[in-house]
């Protein structure tokens, strides 16, 4: 075992294994929970095309339990205790998560170390887990404010694995074998490309001899990641017709990588943009012209790349009005070259406010420490980040704007009746 990396945060403590496994807990003696996170550093953009949607496929399957349990016999586990568990899949990340009152930490820990390292994969599991996810992306097909926005980076990134569908689609899913998702299994599930990270009532010791014991023998690193730091050109429009009551509007541009130093002031912009009921875009398109019931932007970032873009959704008669005003509220920021001093005091407070609102549960707390130990490699502290939201400065907004919006280069996805936008 490695000596320990030293932190200056509170409560957190962080250790390498020999593995290249990196633990890292947050104590927080006043719960009575405990949340474990099984965070892998691979997701649906380390997939090959023919086999895309299989991180996605593992993260069903994992839960299928290993040679020694079954999925009726995890469930019952963490339920029978008070738990719950989950997982996702994401571009660059797949997390199994579980939580559970403290005193039950081992078995979360030997569960989730159980099913990473040793997952059955029984082929008749696949083949029933198999159709489940066939009905999951008939279900998102059938879900235009989540397929919109699939639509949408599949065009930012049209000729890179960061614009698959995560879930893949039903004919990768139907050709991918059993053989193939234990191929990728054991290429990317390596202890040097995990993280197990672990919040609450816990001790930091225990779990690293606990997790250190459940490893498998020491394999090697996963396999080199795609480098996307040329992801082509964006494509100007995609639509997806389909015969809806409203039209789900995607618009955006590529932004930031997710260590980039002006990611502070995108930040800022988000929120002057489309981050709350006070925003421009709510503002403008829902409360002055009732164009839209729901409306907002959001940020998104990788490892080389991000995006900016604003979601809406309104009567297909109205689309080419809705547009014309989130396009003026976007010219508007590049015109103006900022935000205003209200603005930027407003937005300020509500993202350093949410933070801390965001971080009052031992599960929010592993996300956290979780998601930063991996795509990082350092876990900032709270402190740390309201720091560097108030050294926002007018100067940061405007360069970070020119930088993600100056060129005029945008993307659009649509998904609705065919015919609606006519400018």
């Amino acid at each position: 075992m490695n000596p320990e990396l030293v932190d200056d945060v509170p409560g957190i403590r962080r250790t390498r294994l020999d593995s290249g496994l990196r633990v890292v807990t947050e104590h927080l003696p006043g719960l009575r929970s405990a949340a474990v996170g099984f965070w892998v550093g691979t997701g649906s953009r380390d997939e090959a095309e023919p086999i895309a949607g299989t991180s996605h496929f593992l993260e069903h399957l994992l839960f299928k339990g290993s040679e020694s349990r079954r999925a009726a016999d995890i469930a019952e586990a963490v339920e029978s205790c008070g738990g719950d568990m989950n997982a996702f899949t994401g571009q660059e990340i797949t997390t199994y998560y579980v939580r559970v009152p403290d005193r039950h930490l081992p078995l979360a820990l030997d569960i989730l170390s159980d099913i990473v390292w040793s997952p059955a994969l029984r082929a008749d599991e696949v083949e029933s887990e198999r159709q489940v996810i066939l009905e999951e992306i008939r279900m998102r097909d059938d879900t235009p404010d989540d397929l919109v926005h699939d639509v949408f980076a599949g065009a930012l990134f049209a000729r890179h694995p960061l614009g698959r569908e995560i879930a893949g689609t039903q004919e990768t899913i139907a050709a991918v074998t059993r053989d193939e998702i234990a191929k990728y299994h054991a290429d990317h599930y390596r202890p040097s490309n995990v993280v197990v990270a672990v919040a609450g009532n816990v001790d930091h010791d225990r779990v690293v001899e606990q997790v250190a014991a459940a490893l498998p023998p020491g394999i090697g690193d996963r396999p080199a990641r795609v480098d996307g730091a040329d992801q082509g050109t964006p494509d100007n429009f995609a639509q997806v017709q389909r015969p809806l009551e409203q039209s789900h509007v995607v618009l955006g541009a590529r932004a930031l990588r997710r260590d980039d130093p002006d990611r502070f002031a995108l930040a800022v912009v988000d929120q002057v943009l489309g981050g709350g009921m006070s925003s421009r875009l709510f503002q403008e398109v829902r409360e002055k012209r009732g164009l839209a019931y729901s409306v907002f932007s959001y940020r998104s970032a990788f490892e080389e790349t991000g995006s900016l873009a604003v979601y809406c959704a309104t009567a297909p008669e109205r689309v080419d009005e809705t547009l014309g005003v989130v396009r003026g509220e976007l010219d508007r920021l590049v015109v103006d070259c900022g935000v205003s001093e209200r603005e930027l005091v407003s937005a300020k407070g509500h993202l350093t406010g949410s933070l801390a609102l965001s971080l009052e549960s031992s599960s929010s707390r592993m996300h956290r420490i979780g998601r930063a130990e991996l795509t990082m490699g350092e876990i900032p502290s709270l402190d740390f980040v309201v720091e560097q939201v108030d050294a926002v400065t007018p100067d940061d907004v405007a360069r970070v704007i020119d930088r993600v919006l100056g060129s005029g280069n945008r993307t659009l996805a649509v998904v609705g009746p065919p015919g609606t936008l006519t400018g």
